[in-house]
C-alpha cells in the first residue's frame, strides 16, 4: 500500500507540475505575441481603418510614425528613396518636421535635396516632403520625387533661352539693316547691298521658325496615325534635290547606292525631312570638290528587318566630346560655320525625334579630318518579314549585317554617277 500511495503521490505532483508549466508557457506565448516585433512595425495593426488602403494608392512615398518616431508603415517607394532604414526615418530634417507636427498638430511642407542612395554621383534627388497628423498618436509623411520635373523645367528654360537668343540675332539684324536702308536712301548701291543682307537674315529667320514648328510637330504628333509604306528611293531622290543647289555651288559629288526598291513604314513628310537634314548637313560641312554618299540596305534584327540609310561625307569630322551632344537642340559643332551656312542647330534634333517616333534610331560615326557617317535605322514596311535563317551564319550574311559606318559605308555607294553637280549658271 505504501508503494502504491507513493506512486500515486508522485503522479499527482507530476501532473501539477505539467499543468503549471503549460500555463506558464501559454502566458509567455501571449506576452510574446503582444510584444511589437520588427515585422509588426510595418503592418497596419495600429493604423486607423482604411488608412492602409489609401496609402497604397498614393503616388507619393508614404511613411507613418508613432510617438517614439518608430516607422509603423512605410511604402516600398520610401525604402527605394532611402527614407527608411532599420525601422527609423533616416532623413533628419523630415524627422524634425514630424516631431514639430506631433507637438502642435500643424501641417508642414518643405523641399529638400537628398543624396542619391547607392551612387557616387554628385547630383542630388529633389523631393517635396509634407507632414500631417494622423489621428491623436501618429504622424503621416508624404514625399514626392521632383527630380524629373525639375529636369524638364530646366530643359524648358534652356529651350526658351536658346530660342530667344536665336530669334534675337536675325531680328536685330533686320532692324539695323532697315535703319541703314532708310539712311542710305540716296545711295542705290548701298540700298541694294543692305537689301541683300536683309534677305539673308529673313531667310535665316524663316528657316528657324519653320524648324521650330517641325520640331514641335514631331514631338507632339503620332506619325504612325498617318503611316504608309514609303519608298526609300524616293526619299533619297528628294533629299538630293533639296541640296542640289548647295552641292552644285561647292562642286560636291552626290553619290547613291545600296539596295533599290526598299520601303519603310511611317509618315512620308517627317521621314523626308529627317533624311534631308542629314544630307544637308553633310553638304554644308564638306569641303569643296568632295563627295557625299547615300546608301540604303536591309538588315536583319531580332524584332524584324530594318532599313539602314547611311549618309557619309568627307568633311571636317566631329570630335568625341561633340559626338555626345550633337543631337541636342541648338547645339553646334562649329557655331561660326553653322551661322555662315544658315544652320539653326535643330536639324539633328529633328532627325533624332523622327527616328524615335518611328521606332528606329540614328547613330553617328566620325573621325576628325576624315568625315562622318550618320546612319538612320527604320523598321521595314510590310506585314510579314521573312528572314533567311539558312544563310544567317555565313560570312556573306555577317558582312551584310555589319553597320554602315566609316569607310565601309562608301562600299555600298555606286561609283558610276559621280560627276560633280555643275555650279549655278555653269554650262553643262
Amino acid at each position: 500500500m505504501n508503494l502504491d500511495a507513493a506512486v500515486a503521490a508522485a503522479a499527482a505532483i507530476a501532473g501539477v507540475c505539467t499543468g503549471v508549466i503549460a500555463m506558464l508557457a501559454f502566458r509567455w506565448s501571449e506576452r510574446d505575441q503582444a510584444r511589437p516585433t520588427r515585422t509588426s512595425l510595418h503592418t497596419d495593426a495600429v493604423l486607423p481603418p482604411g488608412v492602409d488602403t489609401v496609402l497604397s494608392v498614393l503616388r507619393s512615398s508614404a511613411v507613418v510614425l508613432d510617438e517614439a518616431d518608430t516607422v509603423v508603415k512605410a511604402s516600398s517607394a520610401a525604402y527605394a528613396l532611402g527614407l527608411v532604414r532599420g525601422g527609423k526615418l533616416a532623413v533628419e530634417p523630415m524627422l524634425q518636421m514630424a516631431r514639430d507636427t506631433r507637438r502642435d498638430g500643424e501641417i508642414r511642407q518643405v523641399e529638400l535635396d537628398l543624396p542619391r542612395r547607392g551612387t557616387g554621383r554628385g547630383d542630388a534627388l529633389a523631393v517635396s516632403a509634407r507632414v500631417a497628423p494622423l489621428g491623436s498618436r501618429l504622424v503621416l509623411l508624404l514625399v514626392e520625387d521632383l527630380t524629373e520635373a525639375r529636369r524638364i523645367e530646366a530643359v524648358r528654360r534652356d529651350f526658351v533661352a536658346n530660342v530667344s537668343h536665336e530669334l534675337k540675332t536675325p531680328v536685330g539684324a533686320l532692324s539695323l539693316l532697315s535703319e541703314a536702308v532708310m539712311d542710305a536712301s540716296d545711295d542705290p548701291e548701298a540700298v541694294t547691298r543692305f537689301a541683300g543682307r536683309m534677305q539673308i537674315e529673313a531667310t535665316r529667320l524663316t528657316n528657324l521658325v519653320q524648324e521650330l514648328i517641325d520640331l514641335s510637330r514631331v514631338q507632339n504628333d503620332d506619325p504612325l496615325e498617318d503611316a504608309e509604306p514609303v519608298r526609300v528611293d524616293e526619299l533619297v531622290a528628294e533629299a538630293i534635290d533639296r541640296c542640289r543647289h548647295q552641292a552644285g555651288t561647292k562642286q560636291i559629288t552626290m553619290a547613291t547606292g545600296g539596295t533599290a526598291g526598299l520601303y519603310v513604314w511611317g509618315n512620308r513628310g517627317q521621314l523626308a525631312a529627317a533624311l534631308g537634314n542629314l544630307v544637308e548637313n553633310a553638304v554644308n560641312y564638306s569641303p569643296a570638290r568632295t563627295r557625299v554618299g547615300i546608301a540604303a540596305r536591309k538588315v536583319a534584327a531580332p524584332g524584324g528587318d530594318l532599313i539602314e540609310l547611311a549618309v557619309t561625307d568627307q568633311g571636317i569630322g566631329i570630335s568625341e566630346k561633340d559626338r555626345e551632344r550633337v543631337f541636342e537642340r541648338f547645339y553646334r559643332v562649329d557655331p561660326a560655320r553653322s551661322r555662315a551656312t544658315g544652320g539653326t542647330g535643330l536639324g539633328l534634333s529633328i532627325v533624332k525625334h523622327v527616328a524615335a517616333s518611328h521606332g528606329g534610331e540614328v547613330t553617328v560615326w566620325s573621325a576628325e579630318g576624315q568625315g562622318s557617317t550618320f546612319t538612320l535605322r527604320l523598321p521595314e514596311a510590310g506585314a510579314s518579314r521573312e528572314r533567311d535563317r539558312a544563310g544567317r551564319g555565313t560570312r556573306a550574311t555577317r558582312e551584310r549585317n555589319r553597320p554602315l559606318i566609316g569607310p565601309d559605308a562608301a562600299d555600298f555607294v555606286d561609283d558610276a554617277p559621280h560627276d560633280p553637280l555643275p555650279a549655278p549658271g555653269a554650262h553643262r
